[in-house]
């Protein structure tokens, strides 16, 4: 499992993690698509905003391996904000390549390029 040397643990404050430790030793959680509801809390929309911000800083426009990243909170943007590189994708693995979509991160989280 590739570890994303910099990229933050999680939000300063909160227990929002955004990345793992070590494997899971049953193998990685899959990734799926979750519903983003717009009731959601603010803090959850504060850790949503700083999770999609690390990633564009870190990653940019280039293909990533998912890695150390947290599968659960990889979920609330998978297959919108962040999409699969290859096809075909395997949505359980660490080594799985995922890509950003840049319009749709503009349109959905402004804030972050303000």
């Amino acid at each position: 499992m590739l570890k994303h040397r910099g990229f933050p643990g999680r939000l300063a404050g909160t227990d929002f993690q955004f990345i793992i430790r070590r494997p899971n030793k049953s193998g990685a959680t899959p990734l799926i698509s979750r519903e983003r509801y717009r009731d959601r809390r603010p803090p959850d929309k504060r850790a949503d905003a700083a999770f999609i911000h690390a990633l564009c800083v870190h990653f940019g426009e280039e293909p990533f391996e998912r890695g150390n990243l947290d599968g659960g909170r990889l979920s609330w943007f998978f297959g919108r904000e962040v999409i699969p590189a290859t096809d075909p994708f395997d949505n359980a693995s660490y080594e799985a390549l995922l890509k950003l979509d840049s319009k749709l991160i503009e349109r959905n989280f402004p804030e972050i390029f303000e």
